[in-house]
Parts: C-alpha cells; structure tokens; sequence
C-alpha cells in the first residue's frame, strides 16, 4: 500500500453541481523546488459516472480488494503506473460527451500497461499541441471516423 506523502500521483473526489467529479494531481516540484502535488487535469461529473470503474480498479490495486473510491474529499494516492493511467484518462476525456465512448477509453486505459500510459504522459505533458491526446483518443476508442 502506497502512502500520499510517497504517491507519485493522487486524485480526490469532489462535488459540482452535476454530481461527483475528480481532480487528479501530479507530484512535482513547485517554484521553490519543493514536492508538493499539483493539479494537473479535472474530470468533469458525466465523465467521472461513466469512468467510475477505472478509478475503483486503481484504488483496489492500491488499497486492496475490499476498498472502492471514497468521496470523502480526501487525497486518494496512486503509484506511477496507476497515476499515469487515470492522468492520461484526465486529458483523454476532457471536452468528450458521448459517455459510451469515455466508458470504452476509461476501459482500454485500465488494461494499458503502466509504462505506455506513463510514455503518453509524457508525450501529452511536454507537447504544445492537441496532437497526442488526439492520438491517444483514437487508440482507446475515444472517438469515432467522423469526428
């Protein structure tokens, strides 16, 4: 079990008024060169509802089988192959509304291995344009041929 003051990466849970949404956060370093989690992406209600297994199969992963996410508002923490899944799912999903296909991203990301999603992140993290989370939308399904 990994702990927040450890986690690479973490996500809470928190209300908005169309339901429960998620912020994930990133562990790096601030203007004072000090680790501190940092908001990287926001999960928006309808996407959070259709991609709810994704987030409790990391939390199962981390925490252990009998624990599902939490809306407590606490810091939920994740480790690196985890953390780029779900930050990868973040930036996938921004902007979608279909939720059957935020559902099939949410599901192809959670079977992604750890090292491709962290690959993507990276990719996603250091671009200065739309093109690989444009790419990685077509790779898990996120959108269709004609848009």
């Amino acid at each position: 079990m990994i702990e927040l003051k450890e986690a690479p990466f973490s996500f809470r849970i928190t209300f908005r008024k169309g339901g429960e949404a998620a912020i994930i956060y990133r562990r790096m370093l601030d203007n004072k060169s000090r680790e501190t989690l940092q908001r990287i992406v926001a999960v928006s209600p309808q996407t959070f509802a259709a991609a709810r297994g994704l987030f409790n199969a990391a939390v199962k992963d981390i925490r252990g089988k009998g624990n599902t996410v939490s809306s407590n508002g606490h810091h939920q923490p994740l480790d690196a192959d985890w953390g780029a899944r779900i930050a990868c799912f973040g930036f996938v999903s921004a902007g979608l509304a279909d939720p059957e296909k935020i559902y099939r991203a949410a599901i192809n990301l959670q079977h992604t291995d750890g090292a491709e999603a962290a690959w993507w992140l990276g990719k996603i993290w250091n671009s200065q344009t739309s093109r690989p989370i444009r790419a990685l939308r077509i790779l898990v399904g996120a959108v269709g041929r004609q848009e």
